[in-house]
């Protein structure tokens, strides 16, 4: 009797352990997992580019010396309008260059005007040379600062149109060969970049559609013997001048002002700055410093033509 009840006793206490352990490991089971400190989200960081911007048309510097003086300098007359600065000749009746900044705050959507007319704003008692001073002559109205480079506003490209921005320019050469390298800086603008721009006439006597001539027109407006441009390449930014670098890309062209430029492509008139110094007499990118100018000027550029 005794046994027997021992024996149950020890049942019902093997009972009681095992039933303690399925209750021990169902509490672990359902243990809460560590709470853990929250991730922090790393935020992504979007580069701040630079915003184009409209900036001085003549910032490199004013390469004859040029004053807005008309008694004393009427052959090397400053004219500041927005869209573009100028030295005019009144003896030429042409401009004896054009400096402009190019970036994509100038571009936009406006339609080319295509309205030529002479220019109200020279002093009182000069010779204007009138939209059809041209007709005839073998030779296009050619601009300097292009009617593309200014397509923000009407009042941007008729600016463009004005005949102080004109040169008695060879068919060939401004619509194939000169119209070529202003499309390209359009491109260098569109990849990002920014230009300072100075373009002009040279020498008399040039070649175009009827033939070779000094000058045109009852008002003898002379025909170049070449046209030039110089053109500084940077990235869109601010304080333009302190950025050019000896590494800078400059673009210079020399062009004999006849119909056989057409048989080349701009780059094959690639010349130095130097030597555009050395024929024009003039002092481009006075405002870099004397070092970078240096190396800068002595280069002829070898970069890409399209």
């Amino acid at each position: 009797m005794r046994k027997s009840l021992l024996r149950s006793r020890i049942l019902l206490l093997s009972a009681l352990i095992a039933v303690s352990a399925i209750i021990i490991s169902c509490q672990k089971e359902n243990v809460e997992p560590k709470t853990t400190a929250p991730v922090a989200i790393q935020k992504t960081v979007v580069p701040q580019y630079a915003t184009a911007t409209r900036d001085d048309n003549m910032a490199l510097g004013n390469p004859s010396g040029a004053v807005a003086n008309s008694s004393t300098y009427p052959n090397n007359y400053l004219m500041t309008k927005t869209q573009y600065t100028m030295s005019y000749n009144n003896s030429k009746k042409t401009c004896n260059w054009v400096s402009w900044q190019l970036s994509s705050a100038w571009l936009g959507s406006t339609a080319r005007q295509d309205n030529f007319s002479a220019d109200n704003t020279l002093p009182s008692g000069w010779v204007q040379v009138g939209n059809t001073d041209y007709s005839g002559s073998g030779f296009d109205r050619g601009h300097m600062c292009p009617s593309a480079d200014r397509t923000g506003s009407v009042a941007d490209n008729s600016a463009t149109f004005l005949m102080t921005n004109m040169i008695p320019q060879a068919p060939n050469n401004n619509q194939i060969t000169w119209a070529n390298l202003e499309n390209y800086c359009r491109t260098l603008v569109n990849a990002g970049n920014e230009l300072y721009i100075i373009s002009g006439p040279w020498g008399q006597g040039g070649t175009g559609s009827a033939g070779t001539k000094t000058t045109i027109s009852t008002k003898s407006i002379v025909v170049p013997a070449y046209t030039w441009k110089i053109i500084v390449v940077l990235p869109v930014g601010s304080s333009d001048v302190t950025r050019i670098t000896s590494s800078t890309r400059v673009i210079a062209v020399w062009m004999p002002n006849t119909q056989t430029v057409n048989s080349q492509s701009w780059g094959y008139y690639r010349k130095s700055v130097d030597y555009i110094e050395s024929q024009t007499g003039y002092n481009f990118l006075s405002n870099v410093s004397t070092t970078i100018q240096n190396t800068i000027e002595a280069k002829v550029d070898a970069g890409a033509t399209n």
